[in-house]
């Protein structure tokens, strides 16, 4: 029987523990797409107890943030919500969240929590409640006198040498600044540009948001189409100036209807008088918008990410006391590949089609994506049309596996750019090991079964590459 979470963990071979102890562990990270906070980044923010790294809860603006992974877990053991995210004992929820980590077998959370146990803490026995106090104490003691265990300094533990995190267009970016001219900052922070806010006319908070798109470059109103388009390149020329180096689109669905910027202005109009749309006028806005941003990306070399195929917030009874993002969405199933096909065709048929990276929440569609980003590559970067790593839902080992075999079947999974965190929370770098350990376990399976041959400069390229080398080409680091 093999050991819990030793140093060979998941690596089944003798080719595969050679690829990562040799070659993935000792790469630094790229985490170029999270949620992190970028002024917890620059305060460099000290956690009072694991709790807060962990669960975290209710913000002093009543907000809600913390990781909704954990949240969903705890909700499936039938625990109360003051225990999840509410305001009982950190010692309390702590030990909660133990009773419900050790129902989590075949769960990521299971692995995921133990490796950022063992990378930070140096424990390595398993969290259960028997367990709890003990690792309680000592990962407490540690967050609240070590002087490393801090938000910069769990950066520097797990080596990352980027960090993009995601920003709205009318931010400031006074953080970053500070970070930037930071001479103790050894990682590179840059925003991305996440203009979602403004694409979705449909939904609530539309009308107030463009107030202050407007505000955001000097003006009082948006009167056109036109002025939406200026504003929001100006903004991203900003974002750029500010050291951008990607977008990122949540959508419900990649529309494309075919609209010219004068009729997406009618659309425009209607919206601000609060007449209602329909669902062509709607997308034929989307369209433009992503048309004219997709131009800008190429002209300004930021990548553009485009999520999709998530159903959001569908419990309304918590999304109504707090808010999204806080474990109540799901995977949808949508048929907008087509879609896709048709905005990096324009795009590219225009002659300013930019790097794009590819993310569907529903698994079903990793062929699909396989086939649609050979459809597009260009000669600017090896693999400039990338199927995205494993997003969400499916950033378990299985889904992990099957999104490398998928990208490997179907296109050239040497030129991959990799994992990343998509995490709120500065423990979560151990995921970049998760999928190290994964990614060189099945690239050692093909070694030892005699379907990759066992060149060492090959495989040597191929696995530095993944896990680091081939996102700092694609991002320009």
């Amino acid at each position: 029987m093999k050991p819990f979470n030793d140093s060979n963990f998941i690596l089944e071979t003798e080719t595969a523990q050679h690829l990562y102890h040799d070659y993935a562990s000792k790469m630094p990270l790229c985490d170029y797409h999270c949620h992190l906070n970028p002024r917890e980044i620059y305060e460099d923010r000290r956690f009072n107890n694991i709790v807060e790294v962990w669960l975290g809860g209710q913000q002093s603006d009543g907000s809600y943030a913390g990781d909704h992974y954990k949240w969903r877990m705890m909700r499936s053991h039938g625990i109360s919500e003051d225990y999840i995210s509410g305001n009982q004992p950190p010692y309390e929820r702590f030990l909660k969240l133990a009773e419900a980590l050790e129902m989590a077998i075949g769960n990521p959370m299971y692995h995921w929590c133990h490796l950022e146990l063992k990378q930070f803490f140096g424990v390595e026995e398993p969290l259960t409640v028997e367990s709890a106090p003990r690792i309680w104490e000592h990962c407490n003691k540690l967050l609240q006198e070590d002087p490393d265990m801090t938000a910069r300094g769990l950066i520097r533990k797990a080596n990352v040498a980027f960090i993009g995190t995601t920003d709205d267009p009318v931010d400031t970016l006074e953080w970053h600044d500070k970070i930037a001219a930071d001479p103790t900052m050894e990682t590179v922070v840059g925003p991305s540009y996440r203009p979602d806010k403004a694409v979705n006319i449909h939904k609530a908070g539309w009308h107030e948001y463009m107030a202050a798109l407007a505000k955001s470059v000097g003006k009082e109103k948006l009167e056109t189409m036109q002025d939406v388009l200026d504003a929001l390149v100006e903004r991203l020329e900003f974002f750029k100036e500010h050291g951008c180096r990607a977008s990122d689109h949540g959508l419900d669905y990649v529309p494309f209807v075919n609209y010219t910027v004068e009729q997406a202005d009618a659309v425009y109009q209607k919206a601000l008088k609060g007449e209602k749309l329909t669902v062509e006028e709607i997308e034929g806005y989307q369209t433009v918008i992503l048309v004219c941003l997709g131009k800008a990306y190429h002209r300004l070399d930021i990548a553009m990410q485009l999520h999709y195929s998530c159903i959001r917030n569908n419990n309304n009874r918590i999304f109504k006391a707090m808010g999204p993002d806080t474990g109540v969405d799901a995977i949808a199933q949508n048929t907008c590949g087509g879609n896709i096909a048709q905005l990096l065709s324009v795009l590219d048929e225009a002659g300013q089609c930019p790097k794009t990276i590819l993310y569907s929440l529903n698994p079903a569609d990793d062929a699909q994506l396989g086939t649609l980003i050979g459809c597009f590559q260009g000669t600017e970067v090896p693999g400039k049309i990338q199927h995205g790593s494993a997003w969400w839902f499916n950033d378990h080992k299985v889904g992990m596996e099957n999104q490398m075999k998928s990208l490997a079947s179907l296109g050239l999974l040497g030129n991959f750019i990799g994992m990343l965190t998509d995490s709120r929370s500065f423990l979560s770098y151990a995921r970049h090991d998760y999928f190290r350990r994964i990614m060189c376990n099945l690239v050692g399976k093909w070694v030892e079964n005699g379907e990759y041959p066992n060149n060492e400069a090959s495989l040597k390229k191929i696995v530095e590459g993944i896990s680091y080398l081939n996102a700092k080409r694609y991002f320009g680091l």
